[in-house]
C-alpha cells in the first residue's frame, strides 16, 4: 500500500529543511574544523622544538591551542626582520653555501626554495587568468590556469609554434595536483572570472558557476543560482 498524501508531504518537509539547515551549518563547521585541525598540526610541530627551561613558569605552561601558532609567528617575524640586515643576509648565504655541497639535500632545498620564493616572495608571476584549453583531446574544454609565457630553453624549442604559454591543468576536486602543459596562446580561450572563481568551479566538478562578467549578457540562471550549487 502507498503512504499517506499527507506522510509523504511531512516527510518531504522534513528533509527539505534538514537540507537547507546542513546547507547553512556545514560551511562554518568544515572551516573550524579546518582551522582547529591545522592549529593543533603547528602546536604538534612547533611546541616539541622549545627547551622546557625557556618555558615559563607561570603554571598554565603553553599547553593552549594556538600556543605553538604564536611562537612560530613571532619567530618569524623576528628571523624576517634579523635577515634584513648585513649580518642576517651573511649567515643566510653561508648556510646556502653549505647546502649546495649536500648533492640530495641541494635539489629539494633549492626547489622548496624557488616555490617559496614564487608563492610567498612573489619575485616571479603567478597564476593571473584563468582559460579554457582541449584536453585530453580535440573538442573537450578544461579549465586551467595561466602560469607564464613559456622561457627559458623550452621556449626556444617550441618557438616554432608561436607565442607559447605555461598552463596549469588541475584535477578534480582536488586543484592541488594537475599537469603542466606548454601551449600556444592561440589554442587557449582567457576567462575574464576570477581564479578564485575558477578554482571553486573545479573544486566543486562543475556545480558552482560564477556569474558571467560580460556586460549585457544574459544568464540561464537566476542570481541565487549562480552564487550556490545547481540542483
Amino acid at each position: 500500500m502507498s503512504q499517506d498524501p499527507g506522510k509523504r508531504g511531512v516527510i518531504a518537509s522534513l528533509r527539505s529543511n534538514f537540507l537547507a539547515g546542513l546547507a547553512v551549518i556545514a560551511p562554518g563547521i568544515l572551516t573550524i574544523w579546518l582551522i582547529w585541525n591545522v592549529i593543533t598540526w603547528i602546536d604538534g610541530l612547533v611546541l616539541p622544538l622549545i627547551p622546557k627551561r625557556l618555558i615559563p613558569d607561570t603554571g598554565l605552561g603553553l599547553n593552549f591551542p594556538g600556543a605553538g601558532v604564536i611562537v612560530f609567528v613571532i619567530f618569524t617575524l623576528v628571523m624576517g626582520y634579523f635577515t634584513k640586515g648585513l649580518i642576517g643576509r651573511t649567515l643566510v648565504a653561508w648556510g646556502e653555501r653549505i647546502v649546495e655541497s649536500m648533492p640530495v639535500v641541494r635539489s629539494i632545498y633549492n626547489a622548496v626554495k624557488q616555490i617559496a620564493d614564487t608563492v610567498l616572495a612573489r619575485k616571479t608571476p603567478s597564476f593571473d587568468r584563468a582559460c579554457l584549453v582541449q584536453y585530453p583531446r580535440p573538442g573537450i574544454w578544461a579549465v586551467a590556469f595561466i602560469s607564464t609565457t613559456t622561457r627559458g630553453e623550452i621556449g626556444d624549442h617550441l618557438s616554432a609554434n608561436g607565442p607559447m604559454v605555461s598552463i596549469f591543468l588541475p584535477t578534480t576536486p582536488n586543484p592541488t595536483s594537475g599537469f603542466l602543459l606548454f601551449v600556444p596562446r592561440k589554442d587557449i580561450i582567457e576567462l575574464d572570472m576570477a581564479i578564485e572563481d575558477a578554482a571553486k568551479l573545479v573544486i566543486s566538478a562543475g556545480l558552482v558557476y560564477p556569474a558571467s562578467r560580460k556586460p549585457g549578457a544574459l544568464s540561464q540562471t537566476s542570481p541565487e543560482d549562480q552564487l550556490s550549487p545547481s540542483r
